[in-house]
């Protein structure tokens, strides 16, 4: 699919010029920084140099000191609690964190995970039974419950009190909890709104320990959890979650919790040491590490399986039992891929043969044989594929229930929301969202969620946008350069790594396809000394015809190193390339 570049608009020039002479840097890179928000000495040491210091007061989110007054009169009165979250990574992350923090000084708690086909998403009439049954006074909800308006009551009615720490929009109406800590409300004053919900289970372990004298440094242990949620949830990484995400990751990279270690051991990043079983990276993780090796087996279990699972796994301290749990856990990750793989293909093949499907402005596909642990990712590969917003159902417990998928600026919470009078159930944000509607509403959905789309997207071309930080003469990037550019990390929503521009650069000689459809190439800028640069384009081997034949053409690309055979070298990424007309 084409894609239209967009290069940014580019920072207040005599900012951009003070800012490079203050930090002895390239304006190039002082341009990126007034970009992200960053003009002056102060702001740039903010953002090179992360402290945990700069993190905000949790009492100034809403409802702290009356979630705090709770826990500690149960922990007084060693009632039992339990924690409950969601069945994704955020979700389980949270629940680890949370009940492993309650559990080193109060014993009468437990954890629960809904089943994602018998109970659904968030808060369940079954889990609330589940924690009557069991004597249970106290339930924090994380990353689910800001609309769990009825359930809430019911669990009221059985003299069960629910802390809700959540990080999605609410409805309409509040639940009547004891508490309920959601930046996203209207009336919270928190200064910062995108938390993910394994964050505000933190911000909450963080209130708890500042009431009681707990030192902070005995927190630091659980931003490994944290950033795993960051990552897997796509949230900004900026402001506060920049800095959670910073130390995160300077966690796991120098001690993994022994969950994390068995996991990445299935992954090409481990190497052990020289025998003695201990733990190597064969370079630094990143939030993509994370997104791409870490998130999918953890969601795994609770698609497949239970996100009990992924709760055992991140919560044990017994290396052994971690590689159990781990190895089930691959394994449903291994089950996952063909589910998807082919439920993908069955539907790129459904829009292939239907011509409204294929001439919508929007993708509303549905088979009752679907995995429902899988449509969530099928409807990202859909949305990549076709770049509209994109809706995929299945039929689950005699109710049809879909993960919906955004494309940029496009609200597809907003859209549901207005669709919402045929629905049962729905909630998510801006670029993601599920829903669950009678079988007998779906065609009613289909042409008024299109009709929705159609309307929000008038006037408006549906092109896949890349956008573009500037314009980069190759000859100004060598060590330098990037040792200031990696400082920006970590990179995200938010904050994405730098994506460069450079027209007219030429085969310099030797460039060729690898490995399945990949361009290995070397590319020098013919109107400025320097170079070869090496670069690689992924499944972009169609071009090399071009490419060959000495036609100069435009590249955007990621700068970044590449280890081979022991030497690190800087190369380009390259994510398209454009030939004049």
């Amino acid at each position: 699919m084409d894609k239209r570049w967009v290069v940014k608009p580019q920072g207040n020039p005599e900012k951009v010029r003070e800012l490079a002479n203050l930090l002895a840097i390239d304006q190039s890179l002082a341009n990126l920084l007034v970009q992200r928000g960053v003009n002056t000495l102060n702001e740039a040491k903010t953002f090179f140099r992360p402290s945990l210091r700069d993190l905000y007061d949790p009492f100034l989110m809403k409802d702290m000191y009356k979630a705090i007054a709770r826990i500690t009169r149960a922990i007084a009165n060693k009632e039992r609690i339990l924690v409950y979250g969601d069945y994704d990574v955020d979700g389980t992350s949270a629940v680890a964190l949370v009940y492993t923090f309650l559990h080193s000084f109060h014993k009468e708690i437990d954890f629960y995970i809904p089943d994602r086909y018998d109970e659904g998403y968030g808060i369940s009439f079954k889990g609330i039974d589940f924690a009557a049954e069991t004597k249970v006074k106290l339930i924090i909800a994380l990353d689910c419950g800001i609309k769990a308006v009825e359930k809430i009551a019911y669990a009221t009615g059985k003299g069960i009190d629910f802390i809700i720490c959540d990080h999605h929009r609410p409805g309409s109406e509040i639940p009547a909890a004891s508490a309920i800590l959601d930046p996203k409300q209207p009336d919270c004053p928190y200064p910062y709104k995108e938390l993910s919900g394994c964050g505000i289970g933190f911000k909450l372990i963080q209130a708890y320990a500042q009431v009681n004298n707990i030192p902070f440094e005995n927190l630091i242990q659980y931003l490994d959890l944290v950033v795993i949620s960051i990552a897997s949830d796509i949230v900004d990484i900026t402001g506060e979650n920049r800095i959670l995400a910073h130390y995160g990751l300077k966690l796991i990279n120098a001690h993994p919790r022994p969950g994390l270690e068995a996991l990445l051991r299935y992954s090409a990043m481990m190497k052990n040491d020289d025998g003695m079983g201990g733990c190597v990276f064969s370079r630094e993780l990143t939030i993509t590490d994370l997104v791409f090796m870490i998130g999918p087996r953890i969601n795994a279990a609770g698609r497949i399986e239970s996100g009990n699972n992924s709760v055992r796994l991140l919560i044990t301290k017994d290396l052994d039992e971690a590689k159990r749990v781990a190895e089930q856990i691959n394994a449903h990750n291994t089950e996952r891929k063909t589910l998807d793989s082919q439920a993908t293909q069955q539907a790129i093949e459904m829009i292939g043969c239907n011509t409204t499907l294929k001439s919508a402005r929007s993708t509303v596909i549905y088979h009752p044989d679907w995995h429902k642990g899988v449509i969530g990712i099928v409807a990202s590969r859909l949305t990549e594929s076709y770049y509209r917003p994109t809706i995929v159902l299945t039929l689950s417990n005699g109710l049809i229930t879909g993960s919906a998928r955004s494309v940029k600026d496009f609200d597809i919470y907003e859209a549901v929301d207005a669709c919402s009078d045929l629905l049962e159930h729905f909630g998510g944000h801006k670029f993601a969202a599920g829903l669950s509607l009678k079988p007998e509403n779906l065609e009613s959905f289909c042409n008024k969620f299109e009709a929705t789309v159609q309307e929000k997207l008038k006037g408006i071309e549906l092109v896949p946008e890349v956008e573009i930080d500037a314009t980069l003469p190759l000859n100004v990037i060598n060590s330098r350069f990037y040792n200031v550019l990696k400082q920006f990390a970590p990179f995200g929503p938010g904050n994405m790594a730098p994506l460069f521009m450079t027209n007219g650069v030429m085969d310099a000689g030797g460039s060729r396809i690898v490995g399945k459809n990949h361009l290995k190439l070397s590319v020098v800028h013919p109107e400025i000394a320097g170079g070869p640069f090496s670069a690689i384009a992924f499944q972009q081997g169609e071009q090399f015809g071009l490419i060959e034949k000495q036609i100069p053409f435009n590249i955007c690309y990621h700068v970044e190193e590449n280890e081979w055979n022991g030497a690190v070298n800087l190369q380009l990424n390259i994510k398209d390339i454009k030939f004049s007309d």
